[in-house]
């Protein structure tokens, strides 16, 4: 049989290097599907049960293998599902490929069964690049494109492909005349390391500070090493935000955690009194946790320009890779005294560290979520892969996790959407499969679409040559970051209607899919139970028991939010004796610890 243009775009794809693509079918995209079975295992097709959850694993494919990601949907509903998973992509800076059917030529514009106009569809979530194929030489130059602008631009890309279009003969090289394009798949050298007098300038203005305090981000996670010389070589403390949780270790001393509404009070405390911040690969929104405007002289490093003096007013922008850059930076900076801006750092590490222990051990009915995640810190394999979902899972998550060197995480940071954790949890396995993974999430996102992906960790799990694949479900019956924000930030109570949830039983469900579980509702078993996880045969759930009424307190509360809180009780909140009391002894455990 003569090649088709679908045979020829997946040729094209493995000579990009892709070799997996997470997808579901549809006839929109039978062509396509052919030419992968054809391909005799050249590419791994990952079936998935929605195509949202495609486009996530496709995410967290470019998020854990720094390769390109690649999903594949039908038309119409098809293409629509992807999209929620794609700006997922596109606002953490993801290079991701969408690849989607459309019906046939001769029938667009004619309001025919699954039209959807997908150029007009995709071209806010794919704007870098998206277009429709109408002819077979012009195939070549699509995934070319699209390839190559995803992996250098670090965005979401996408082609469309009518049916019609999938079957036609296939054509490798355009012929050579006017109007044609013939492109190619060399390598790009692009320049990562700023003028030697711009980092001389960066490195005077760094010199110069008394009070260093560095925030590193996602586009910290390649220069561990350079980001612990630099901070040590100034004698500064180190802030993350949530996507570079696992840029550095969190056992360092001078490393202060998480910063915002999910972070610590030392990372607070550091841009509070700084005098120089140092950014490195972060574009972190909240203005409120970062030093008040003319407090700190500023020098920023990023990658993409348009990230550059976006979040703070910076003295020097340095446009370049961030290890590239800090290694080239580091020479340059005079080697200061670990003295008391150094030395209260690390006292305000210890004694948070300290805090976050007593408030774990908070007794809670009938527990503490803290306690699930303090308590899996010190059980993480070596090499474990973290994923974590939004909610106050997020909020433990970024706080009372220790992350060692050579681990990885993430989550959805920019789109902060719901249901990536098990998702992204299964790209890791696919991408990385002698490595524990972790997923952490709620049990709103668990009944989103997190039992829809235990069906495919189910039916992969086989195929792993380490079988750790541990999913964590808090199950409190309620949406519980939101009731706190409407207490909070409203302050209205409680809205049952809205919040609470139905029971499901997480543990049985997944037994009935032939993985391992655990229900969990006492604190003394939480350590037993992650060490059964970690050392089970195959994947396992742990279904955690855990009290709604405890609060994902931020790192500071301020008055309108006490009032709002109280605001919210005296309007008849359903949990205000619960709640009041739970908020009465976290603050004591922080007082006492």
């Amino acid at each position: 049989m003569r090649p088709t243009v679908s045979d020829f775009v997946i040729q094209r794809l493995c000579a990009w290097g892709v070799r997996r693509v997470y997808g579901y079918p549809g006839d929109g995209i039978n062509g396509l599907m052919g030419a992968i079975d054809r391909a005799d295992g050249a590419i791994d097709f990952v079936q998935t049960r929605h195509e949202e959850l495609a486009a996530f694993m496709a995410t967290a494919h470019a998020k854990f293998s720094g390769e390109v990601g690649v999903c594949l949907a039908t038309s119409g509903p098809g293409a629509i599902h992807l999209l929620n998973g794609l700006y997922d992509a596109k606002l953490d800076h993801q290079p991701v490929v969408a690849i989607v059917g459309q019906q046939k030529r001769s029938a667009l514009g004619s309001d025919y069964q699954q039209e959807v106009d997908l150029v007009s569809l995709f071209k806010d979530v794919a704007h870098e690049f998206v277009q429709m194929a109408t002819s077979a030489p012009q195939v070549r130059h699509l995934i070319d494109r699209a390839m190559r602008i995803a992996r250098d631009r670090r965005a979401v890309t996408c082609v469309i492909f009518p049916n019609d279009v999938q079957d036609l003969p296939a054509v490798p090289v355009p012929p050579r005349e006017h109007g044609t394009v013939h492109s190619g798949i060399g390598n790009a050298a692009a320049a990562l390391v700023p003028p030697t007098e711009a980092l001389e300038q960066a490195a005077q203005i760094l010199n110069a500070g008394r009070k260093v305090a560095v925030l590193a981000g996602a586009g910290a996670l390649q220069a561990t090493d350079e980001l612990i010389h630099v901070t040590q070589r100034l004698a500064a403390g180190l802030a993350k935000a949530l996507l570079g949780k696992a840029c550095v270790p969190d056992d360092l001393p001078f490393v202060t955690g998480s910063i915002g509404v999910l972070g610590t009070r030392p990372s607070s405390r550091m841009m509070e009194d700084c005098d120089t911040l140092l950014m490195v690969g972060s574009s972190f929104p909240y203005a409120e946790f970062l030093p008040a405007e003319g407090q700190a002289r500023c020098v920023q490093i990023d990658l993409d320009p348009r990230s550059l003096g976006l979040r703070y007013p910076v003295e020097l922008s340095l446009l370049g890779d961030s290890r590239a850059t800090l290694a080239a930076l580091l020479p340059m900076l005079d080697h200061k005294d670990h003295g008391e801006w150094r030395l209260g750092i690390e006292r305000d590490v210890a004694r948070w560290w300290r805090e976050l222990e007593a408030r774990a051990h908070v007794n809670a009915a009938p527990m503490n979520p803290q306690r699930v995640f303090w308590e899996l810190s010190p059980r993480l394999p070596e090499q474990s892969i973290l994923t974590c979902d939004s909610g106050t899972a997020a909020n433990w998550y970024a706080r009372d996790v220790k992350l060692r060197r050579g681990m990885k995480a993430s989550l959805s940071g920019g789109l902060a959407t719901m249901g990536p954790a098990i998702p992204y949890a299964i790209a890791a396995k696919c991408h990385h499969p002698d490595r524990p993974v972790v997923a952490l999430l709620g049990d709103g996102a668990m009944q989103m679409n997190g039992l829809n992906g235990l069906i495919t960790v189910a039916r992969l799990w086989r195929d792993w040559a380490d079988r750790r694949l541990v999913v964590m479900v808090l199950n409190n019956r309620d949406l519980n970051l939101v009731s706190w924000e409407q207490r909070v930030l409203a302050g209205d109570p409680k809205f049952e209607d809205s919040q609470a949830l139905p029971d499901f039983p997480y543990a049985h469900f997944a037994e009935m899919l032939g993985l391992r579980a655990l229900r969990v509702d006492s604190p003394e078993a939480i350590g037993p139970a992650w060490d059964a996880a970690f050392a089970a045969d195959r994947p396992m759930l742990l279904e955690m028991v855990t009290d709604a009424a405890v609060p994902p307190l931020p790192p500071d509360v301020s008055l309108a939010q006490t009032k709002a809180y109280f605001a919210a009780l005296w309007h008849g909140d359903p949990e205000a004796i619960r709640t009041l009391k739970a908020v009465a002894k976290e603050y004591w455990a922080s007082a006492t610890a």
